[in-house]
């Protein structure tokens, strides 16, 4: 579970305007800012079935918020991927 100011660093990097907080860009960095915090709880419980499982779910939704992003506006989709240091 993030906490409000991880949240709000994570939508601070990557808002597309001042008041911005539901963007793919902003949803994007905050489930990799999920995904990497549950990534690290896995690892010390690996018997942990259930957190794994909502782990391939927030994996699998930033990957279509990616393709949309993609779709929609290309440049804005390598820039959030140069920001997140993810790669594809």
């Amino acid at each position: 579970m993030l906490t409000k100011k991880k949240k709000e660093t994570a939508i601070a990097k990557t808002r597309v305007h001042e008041t911005d907080t539901g963007s793919s860009d902003a949803q994007i960095a905050i489930l990799s800012k999920q995904i990497e915090a549950l990534a690290t709880h896995l690892k010390k419980n690996k018997k942990d079935v259930h957190s794994r499982r909502g782990l391939l779910g927030m994996v699998a939704e930033r990957r279509k918020h990616l393709k949309y992003l993609e779709k929609k506006s290309p440049k804005r989709y390598q820039s959030i991927l140069k920001k997140l240091s993810l790669k594809k």
